[in-house]
């Protein structure tokens, strides 16, 4: 350290003294514009129903849905990201749901493009989880092993069906490999080139999904797990050559999944390639935030805000998270 920086000429807290100078020196910007705001869909009219493994998160109806974007347009907030509870009787091993052009998700893509066309982004989920009746992301053989080529199939028709019905982006969760290719190449083919496609790249087998299951039904019907193909917690290197398979078959964006507990990977892949990333903060750590604030073990705005402030920090373009909305109003009060 040379002399100029030594104690007494330099002083760190000089330049924290003061509000206004603390906004001046900020390294990280965190704006509505930031955030992507999930949202569950369920059939009816005029319904939300509350989730108890998240408090404050509901289910709602299309029109809801539609509603629910339009506060996000009067938030700032960019893109809403839709996620369909499935009705047991529509479930199937073959998880056909998904190829139905009126099934929920491609409902409530109709309804909000003809509400609020451009006004906001909608992206799609693209798995069959939430098609499926035994919980996997993908078909099965009769050991219940998850078929990956057989699979990538019936996603390029899912992807399809949600470009056609006005999808911006399609973001693929379920981790078959050769799948962004597949779906980018059937996009152009069916003359939708300018949608995107937002690659869950490096999602991983995590414990911190169990409410997600609960709000889109699929509690208790997953038969076995999804470690052969989500990432395995321990790994690091393998998540940038899985970013980099995605980018090279036509990702426009990546994802990791979930959020905190991988800052490591969001800053690794940020370092390495220059695309946009982003970070999911999923529903067991919406959850935990949630429960923290309720027991009076900190403060929630502040734990809301300065999470998300992480992701930026590591070197997300963005956040999926359930806090959106209220983040949102805490940002505007704040500017």
């Amino acid at each position: 350290m040379s002399d100029n920086a030594s104690f007494p000429n330099t002083r760190m807290r000089r330049s924290r003294a003061a509000s206004w100078s603390r906004k001046m020196v900020s390294e990280t910007t965190l704006s509505p514009a930031d955030l992507i705001w999930p949202l569950f869909i369920t059939e009816g009219e005029a319904i939300e129903e509350p989730i108890a493994a998240l408090p404050g998160v509901s289910r709602w109806s299309v029109d809801n849905i539609v509603a629910r974007a339009g506060d996000a347009i009067a938030l700032g907030i960019p893109c809403i990201a839709l996620f369909p509870n499935t009705q047991a009787d529509r479930r199937s091993d073959d998880g056909a749901e998904a190829l139905n052009p009126e099934n929920l998700m491609c409902r409530a893509i109709r309804a909000i493009k003809a509400a609020h066309g451009d006004a906001i982004g909608v992206l799609t989920d693209v798995a069959l989880d939430p098609y499926t009746a035994h919980g996997q992301d993908g078909l099965i053989d009769e050991s219940g092993y998850v078929l990956n080529d057989e699979t990538v199939a019936v996603l390029v028709d899912q992807a399809v069906n949600q470009a056609d019905a006005g999808a911006d982006i399609i973001a693929p969760s379920d981790m078959m490999d050769g799948r962004i290719g597949a779906i980018r190449k059937a996009l152009e083919m069916n003359g939708h080139s300018n949608v995107q496609i937002m690659s869950y790249a490096a999602k991983y087998a995590s414990a911190f999904y169990g409410p997600f299951r609960d709000a889109v039904g699929s509690r208790g019907l997953l038969k076995g797990d999804k470690k052969g193909y989500q990432m395995d917690p321990a790994n690091s290197d393998e998540a940038l050559r899985e970013v980099a398979m995605d980018i090279a078959e036509g990702a426009d964006s990546v994802m990791v999944k979930p959020g905190l507990p991988y800052l490591d990977i969001i800053r690794r892949v940020k370092d390495r390639f220059e695309i946009p990333v982003f970070a999911y903060q999923v529903s067991g750590e919406y959850a935990m935030i949630e429960a923290a604030a309720a027991a009076g073990a900190g403060d929630r705005d502040a734990l809301v805000l300065e999470t998300l402030t992480a992701f930026k920090r590591a070197g997300c373009s963005g956040i999926l998270t359930y806090h959106a909305a209220h983040a949102a109003r805490l940002l505007r009060a704040k500017a």
